[in-house]
């Protein structure tokens, strides 16, 4: 059995394991050194954000049933892709490839916030009026879709091998439970942290009502991005025990 064909039959198991692993210690972790204190009950928060999580997992399922590893596998087989045509050696054609998707990732997330229609998809995500791990899985189902799209694609283009895209899977899935956490990392410790990757406190800005903030820090992985193109900004205006999370007008939680 070759490494791509193990990926494929258990690229489910291996998800979920990391996913039920990084969602254990990122709330337990919130329970024992919380950043801020919620305003919502989190039983009605955690019930409509886990829903979505459950539905967007079922969609995707039954409209991509192969999933983003199934299109490298296949783009593979067809020879498809820059890492395919060209002789790459393998450690470097996954780095790259964890590299250039994380740069995608973080292109769309600057789209959605610009294109008015896109926006009212991601909304959704950014209506949560508290901020801990569960926010980090809170989308509109057809965001979810056309962002799965743009992975096809991108994988397509690069030839991605399939240990790249479970690779960056995992580590999408654990560093939007991670960025999105309500947890207080030491002050001393989070800037290092944030020189390389998105830490809670730099994203939590993103989540901010102010419009200036909100388009601000829009990373997911690495934090590069946001210094190279001018999106970074450090800390909330309010501080960040101080600040509002949502949206402005979204203030009744049956809304959101």
């Amino acid at each position: 059995m070759t490494i791509d064909q193990w990926i494929t039959l258990n690229e489910t198991s291996i998800r979920l394991t990391f996913f039920f692993g990084v969602f254990a210690i990122m709330a337990a972790w919130e329970i024992k050194n919380p950043c801020r204190t919620l305003k919502v009950s989190k039983l009605t928060r955690w019930a409509n954000n886990l829903g979505l999580v459950f539905l967007n997992s079922f969609i995707l399922r039954l409209l991509f049933p192969a999933a983003a590893v199934g299109v490298a596998v296949f783009a593979s087989e067809q020879g498809w892709g820059l890492f395919n045509y060209y002789s790459v050696p393998f450690a470097l054609a996954v780095l790259l490839s964890i590299i250039f998707m994380d740069f995608i990732i973080y292109l769309q997330h600057v789209l959605v916030h610009a294109v008015p229609a896109l926006w009212r998809l991601h909304r959704v995500h950014h209506a949560d009026r508290d901020y801990d791990v569960t926010t980090g899985a809170r989308f509109h189902p057809i965001e979810i879709i056309l962002s799965m799209l743009i992975k096809f694609a991108t994988i397509i283009v690069l030839g991605a091998p399939a240990v790249a895209v479970i690779m960056f899977e995992v580590i999408l899935n654990a560093m939007a439970m991670f960025n999105h956490s309500n947890i207080r990392l030491p002050a001393k410790l989070e800037p290092k942290i944030r020189r390389f990757v998105v830490t809670p406190d730099m994203h939590r800005v993103h989540h901010s009502v102010e419009d200036d903030e909100a388009n601000s820090n829009f990373g997911f992985n690495l934090s590069i991005w946001d210094r190279i193109f001018g999106t970074y900004k450090d800390q909330p205006r309010a501080g960040h025990t101080e600040m509002e999370i949502g949206i402005h007008h979204y203030n009744d939680d049956k809304q959101v």
